[in-house]
């Protein structure tokens, strides 16, 4: 049986998904009014798996047959100086989520919630993932550069790097 501190733990994390997701699409809107349109795919995609990441808390909570608190969310920032910015406050915001997903994963040991546990395994893997993937593009970023013709390439490769994880996605 999961604690009730668990399912207040399990519903902090859905306030973080769906801010993370939040976050995602004022980033796509971001790069939308500066004519990048592989950066607004980027992170509409990236929005768009925040809320899966959500979803799934939700479904997992239901399923264990509790309720899901469905959170109010503030504003994300949507104004940034250049990419980079845009880029680090995503990768800040990932190591964010990991941490969370660690405190639950501690919790759910500290409990003996193997049911918890055994959830979380995916997330700590998707972390993984993510974190990795935002290193990958700050290091496409110094190696591009950020001047008026660069940005050309970065949103080249943040369109690839979209394609390519689309593409990965329909395999699995």
């Amino acid at each position: 049986m999961i604690s009730k501190k668990m399912i207040s733990a399990l519903n902090e994390q859905i306030v973080m998904e769906a801010s993370a997701s939040h976050k995602y699409l004022a980033m796509a809107n971001w790069c939308a009014t500066k004519g990048m349109d592989g950066g607004k795919d980027f992170f509409l995609t990236h929005s768009r798996e925040e809320k899966e990441h959500m979803m799934r808390i939700v479904d997992y909570l239901w399923e264990v047959d509790t309720e899901a608190i469905i959170p109010a969310l503030e504003q994300p920032k949507h104004n940034y100086k250049n990419v980079k910015e845009v880029v680090e406050a995503a990768y800040k915001s990932e190591q964010a989520v990991t941490q969370s997903i660690y405190q639950l994963v501690e919790l759910s040991l500290k409990e003996k919630d193997y049911q918890t546990h055994n959830f979380l395994q995916w997330y700590v893997a998707e972390q993984l993932e993510e974190e990795a993937l935002m290193r990958q593009v700050m290091d496409k970023i110094k190696l591009i550069g950020q001047s008026e013709s660069a940005l050309y390439f970065i949103d080249k490769e943040l369109s690839d790097i979209n394609a390519a994880e689309a593409a990965a996605e329909r395999e699995e």
